[in-house]
């Protein structure tokens, strides 16, 4: 799977990602953001290295109800799933190591 590159303004329902089967990781932002594009070559090239997780960019913000369902406060906020439960979370990446540390932990085949 590669990284989208832009978030979505459709909103998945939190049941939908409640039922994801497998790894997966929900990354909160907008595309005007200046914080989100910044860690943007970090986040891609973290996930080079896991091709099969499922990567859902989905644009947040006030009564966005996705977010609010993760109590998402800052941006660019990544959700790290197994079978669609939170394993980790890390909020203003800026080094792709703690990314890949923590795509490791839910894809530890790649």
């Amino acid at each position: 799977m590669t990284t989208p590159s832009a978030y979505q303004t459709e909103q998945p329902e939190r049941t939908g990602i409640d039922a994801l089967k497998g790894a997966a990781v929900v990354e909160f932002g907008t595309n005007w953001c200046g914080i989100c594009k910044a860690a943007q070559p970090v986040i891609v090239e973290a996930f080079a290295g896991h091709p099969h997780v499922e990567h859902i960019k989905v644009e947040d913000g006030s009564g966005r109800p996705l977010g609010r369902s993760f109590n998402v406060r800052l941006w660019p906020t990544l959700i790290f799933l197994q079978d669609g439960r939170e394993v980790a979370r890390l909020v203003r990446p800026t080094e792709a190591q703690p990314i890949a540390d923590a795509l490791a932990g839910i894809d530890p085949i790649a």
